[in-house]
């Protein structure tokens, strides 16, 4: 039996911790907040729940089958969730990558021989990251794992090709092949995803997320609570309210951590956060770092985070629901002058697509009855306007403030009269998911998805060692994409690490 001790309780920490429990180490999880969860996470107000960061998750094989390896799939409420799209020329609800075709044919009829051309390509990478009903093979070990791998090392050449064509092509430059810049199919598919993403993602997330997109219908916070419980059950130890100063090492090896003015003994830790965030502020001995990967953590770009809107409103689930059609929509907006890049633009949101998603119309019970809750979403440039104000906490309320606004306007082109109908509101900004969550300027989904500022070499790798031993990343960071499969790959690594 090891001592392990887990910094942070995100879904990496939590799988991480029953893994490791039920093979029957003595596992110890500290987390910062009073809840656990991180980005998958919720939390109720006035009566109306809201998601705080992360809506919905992909890779489902992968997910179920952690839910059953740690034994409670069958607590578990996942549904499916289905995706809207609307704009002035798209209006539809498509249920496979077919469909989602069809109705940008529908929607750009005078531009079918461009269509035609960017699909033939585009239809070429669709499949490229495998089965999606199979997990993926990070979750196996020994001839399990060979076997998950035997399909993608007899696709390897193909794979290879389709890679050296478009794993360093981002998803505007693809676009830009076939769309004139600034035009709406250009906006359509370059805004796809996260900004500047691999082309090679485009087809592959599109082909998935219409038959693997799923949510919590208790929503995250409940999920985060059933592993959490879970793993107490198991033996494991949950420190909530507890934040990790520093990881204690010694002979180049971590063997603890500060908490509190306490010392921890450990045979293994395992950072479940940021990656940044644990070298360079958590580490006892920077000297343990070679000066120029330390350089490199310091300036390898990290994911753009989340601005969110969170409404309640007094308007029902079914009159929500004449307006939205299904819990989640996507609203292009085709208002030009938009960058992602811009952090100066003063009107930024009064020009950024959202998502629009209602976690009252996947479960009544997350709003008052006759009431329904609301959430507005975008990605932000970083330190937008001077980081929210440099500071100064009347101008980031402020601009707060202005953000909601804007986003507020441009959802009542959807529901008509909204701002009469709410009750509540308020937002989160990456401030406040940098506050709540740790991760460096609030990112969504570790390190940045443009392959031309990528941390690791390989993008589908899975990089749970660091220069300290004994020390591991158990957290979506240990993957350039990270997300709730990079968080699962990570915590299984080092679930089979720690023997």
């Amino acid at each position: 039996m090891k001592n392990v001790i887990i910094i942070g309780s995100g879904m990496g920490g939590l799988i991480a911790g029953n893994l490791l429990a039920k093979k029957g180490h003595k596992v110890t999880i500290f987390e910062a907040h009073s809840m656990p969860g991180g980005y998958t996470a919720g939390f109720f107000r006035k009566g109306y729940y809201f998601e705080s960061g992360t809506l919905g998750f992909e890779a489902s094989a992968s997910v179920f089958k952690a839910m059953k390896d740690i034994g409670v799939f069958e607590k578990s409420d996942f549904v499916k969730l289905r995706m809207r799209f609307v704009s002035e020329d798209l209006n539809g609800t498509p249920e496979n990558y077919d469909d989602y075709k069809k109705m940008i044919y529908a929607g750009f009829p005078a531009e079918k021989e461009k269509l035609d051309t960017f699909f033939s390509e585009l239809d070429k990478t669709a499949g490229m990251m495998g089965n999606v009903d199979e997990p993926m093979p990070f979750l196996y070990s020994g001839l399990k794992m060979f076997k998950s791998m035997l399909p993608y090392i007899l696709s390897g050449p193909k794979q290879m090709k389709l890679a050296r064509q478009y794993g360093n092509m981002t998803s505007s430059e693809f676009a830009a092949k076939y769309f004139e810049k600034d035009s709406k199919l250009f906006k359509v598919f370059s805004g796809f995803g996260y900004p500047d993403m691999p082309s090679m993602y485009v087809g592959t997330g599109l082909a998935g997320m219409f038959t693997d997109y799923w949510t919590v219908q208790g929503g995250m916070q409940s999920w985060a609570d059933l592993l959490a419980e879970n793993f107490r059950k198991l033996g494991g130890d949950l420190e909530l309210n507890s934040h990790v100063d520093k990881i204690i090492t010694k002979n180049g090896a971590a063997v603890g951590v500060l908490c509190k003015n306490t010392v921890y003994d450990a045979d293994y830790v395992i950072s479940a956060g940021d990656y940044k965030k644990t070298f360079l502020k958590l580490l006892d001995g920077q000297s343990l770092i070679p000066q120029a990967l330390q350089d490199k953590i310091e300036s390898a770009a990290v994911s753009e985070g989340f601005y969110t809107v969170y409404l309640g409103l007094n308007m029902s689930n079914e009159e929500l629901g004449k307006y939205m059609k299904v819990p989640y929509v996507f609203t292009y907006n085709y208002k030009p002058g938009y960058d992602i890049y811009n952090s100066e633009d003063a009107e930024f949101f009064s020009k950024t697509s959202a998502a629009l998603y209602s976690p009252s119309m996947v479960n009544p019970k997350h709003a008052p009855e006759g009431k329904s809750s609301l959430m507005l979403q975008t990605m932000v440039p970083y330190h937008w306007m001077d980081n929210w104000g440099g500071g100064d906490k009347e101008v980031y309320g402020q601009l707060k403030e202005k953000a909601m606004d804007a986003m507020i306007d441009s959802a009542s082109r959807l529901i008509p009269g909204l701002k009469a109908y709410i009750e509540y509101k308020d937002a989160a900004t990456p401030l406040t998911y940098e506050r709540f969550t740790y991760n460096t300027d609030g990112a969504s989904s570790a390190w940045s998805w443009n392959p031309k500022k990528k941390f690791y070499k390989n993008s589908m790798s899975v990089n749970i060692e660091t220069p300290v031993k004994n020390l591991y990343i158990g957290s979506c960071w240990a993957m350039q994409i990270g997300g709730v499969p990079g968080a699962l790959a990570a915590a299984y690594q080092c679930a089979k690490k720690i023997k």
